[in-house]
């Protein structure tokens, strides 16, 4: 791990926000790192309001949108709303044709086969939209690079309405309204929502169209904070706003579906962290294992026991998932030790039976072991298909771009990527791959980094200290829960290595002349005992522990030397 600490504010400017706020020096360090640098900027944060959303008829063509779907509900045309079989989409999908159900009955979904589709609009979705009479396709989470499509749509008399967040090729579409905030002609002030959180503008303007107010779209929410976490957008800006707010909905009246998740799970209240990590992988896992549908469904339906039943079909889905997951990243890794490429600057692995549902997790799991941007392909038809992930700092899309003379397709962001190519290409695509990250990624992104907030001693923790971190919550990038360091402390010589194998590290901390232990947690940093017998610094954040119903702030270490 690479240690490094944030960029050094002018302390005038930081003692004068502290003094402002009433806070101490170290929290207001850390808002200055947030571009938090005034009390009105803190107020916001703080205490995000709903009033403070965007008017979503700043987006480019939201006007055509709106006045394209009136006019579908005044003719009484038939609208289909299209979305992926990722979180992102399906919560989008379930979030615009929940609402549009609302002021009109014609409506019906469409998610894309994984296996039989392939990602984004496809021409069989085209094709079901055309036997069965609708007029009007909503897209959502995907469209941006479907200029095919979206023609072969046009020759069949039905519009496209795409509300996507991915990066534009050089053209785009004939749709009739493209809501996208990465358009370079479109100038609404937040360009980072996710999928639906697109699609939530554009209920939010067909409402504003209407007369509703904000305050009828809250209990959408939950879908859009659930995306947001799933889709790892920037946490700030309206992204935030959302997120605070659907978690609000997520803990006190969410859908029946979302209900139905918490339920088996036996949590009590879930932070945006226990979404990412609990609730949205069982969402995914429908799309992965079975079909998108699922997702929907459940997401969409009325009835609780209902909701129950898919729920528990959901977590059958997500079982296999991480038996899959496990089996397939342990062939992978293999298949890296067996090529001798420990001294490249990617991983790019293939095997033509591995499941396509789960590439990008294993992805993501090569990148815990070998941290360099990696690429898992599976077969797909005649062709091969490839989940692509990043490390930090490091631009796999543009890398990817740079390849493009090997790929038949591709699409995604700056770290999660999807394509696929031809079988005879492979070999070509991998070299070239590899001599494109060899040639553009500064060396020291290839080592993990940890970004300290600040330095602190352990006796700056107080109640008040920690009741205001927990505050600057949902963390998420833009926004990560701070990181602390804490120099030249010990074990009070009761530490240990805890979990079935020992991989975890559990301290009782004291710093200096100061008495007073501090509870620690490790996980996987077990193997560092030998590294606790004398002295030593740490980095940590700051948590929560319960245990037997009392509540204590726990350090949550990141590393320590």
């Amino acid at each position: 791990m690479r240690w490094s600490s944030k960029p050094k504010i002018e302390k005038e400017k930081i003692a004068k926000l502290a003094q402002d706020l009433s806070v101490d020096t170290t929290i207001s360090k850390i808002l200055f790192q947030r571009n938090i640098t005034t009390f009105e900027e803190a107020k916001k944060f703080f205490r995000p309001s709903l009033e403070d959303l965007h008017d979503p008829f700043l987006m480019k063509d939201m006007d055509v949108a709106v006045e394209r779907i009136e006019t579908a509900i005044r003719n009484d045309e038939n609208i289909l709303v299209f979305g992926d079989y990722d979180v992102d989409g399906t919560s989008a999908v379930s979030l615009v044709a929940s609402y549009l159900k609302t002021i009109y009955s014609n409506v019906s979904t469409y998610i894309p086969d994984r296996y039989g589709e392939g990602y984004g609009v496809s021409f069989k979705g085209i094709d079901f939209a055309d036997d069965n009479n609708f007029s009007l396709i909503i897209a959502l989470d995907c469209g941006t690079k479907a200029l095919e499509k979206v023609t072969y749509a046009t020759e069949k008399k039905i519009d496209f309405i795409i509300c996507d967040h991915h990066k534009p090729g050089p053209e785009l579409p004939k749709a009739v309204a493209i809501l996208n905030p990465k358009r370079a002609d479109c100038y609404y002030p937040f360009d980072e929502l996710c999928g639906c959180g697109v699609g939530f503008k554009l209920i939010q303007a067909l409402g504003k169209s209407r007369q509703q107010s904000i305050a009828d779209f809250v209990p959408y929410l939950d879908l859009v904070a659930m995306a947001i976490a799933a889709d790892i957008v920037p946490m700030n800006g309206e992204n935030r706003t959302l997120a605070y707010f659907g978690l609000q909905v997520i803990n006190s009246n969410p859908r029946n579906g979302i209900k139905a998740i918490i339920h088996q799970t036996k949590k009590e209240v879930l932070t945006i962290t226990d979404v990412v990590f609990i609730v949205a992988p069982r969402i995914n896992a429908a799309g992965r294992m079975k079909h998108g549908n699922y997702a929907v469904e459940l997401l969409t339906e009325m009835d609780f026991d209902s909701a129950v039943e898919f729920a528990a079909a959901i977590e059958i889905f997500n079982a296999d998932r991480k038996d899959l997951d496990k089996k397939i990243t342990n062939e992978a890794l293999m298949q890296i030790i067996d090529n001798e490429e420990e001294d490249r600057f990617t991983s790019v692995v293939f095997k033509e039976d591995w499941h396509k549902g789960v590439i990008g997790i294993v992805a993501s799991r090569l990148i815990e072991k070998h941290y360099r941007p990696t690429l898992v392909f599976t077969k797909s038809g005649d062709k091969l298909a490839a989940s692509a992930r990043s490390v930090k700092g490091f631009d796999v899309y543009n890398a990817l771009q740079a390849c493009e003379e090997f790929i038949e397709q591709f699409g995604g962001h700056k770290y999660a990527a999807g394509l696929t190519l031809l079988p005879e290409n492979y070999e070509k695509f991998k070299t070239k791959f590899e001599e494109v990250v060899r040639n553009t990624i500064p060396k020291e992104l290839l080592t993990p980094e940890i970004l300290i907030d600040a330095e602190i001693e352990l006796s700056e923790i107080t109640p008040k200290f920690f009741r205001i971190v927990q505050q600057m919550a949902p963390f998420g990038p833009q926004n990560m829960k701070p990181n602390f360091k804490t120099s030249a402390v010990r074990d009070n010589g009761y530490g240990k290595q805890v979990g079935a194998d020992k991989t975890h590290l559990k301290l009782n901390i004291i710093a200096g002349a100061d008495s007073k232990t501090y509870n620690a947690i490790g996980f996987n940093l077990g193997s560092k005992i030998t590294e606790i017998q004398n002295e030593f610094d740490i980095v940590y954040a700051l948590d929560e522990n319960e245990w037997n119903g009392v509540k204590s702030i726990q350090l949550l270490l990141k590393d320590l030397q």
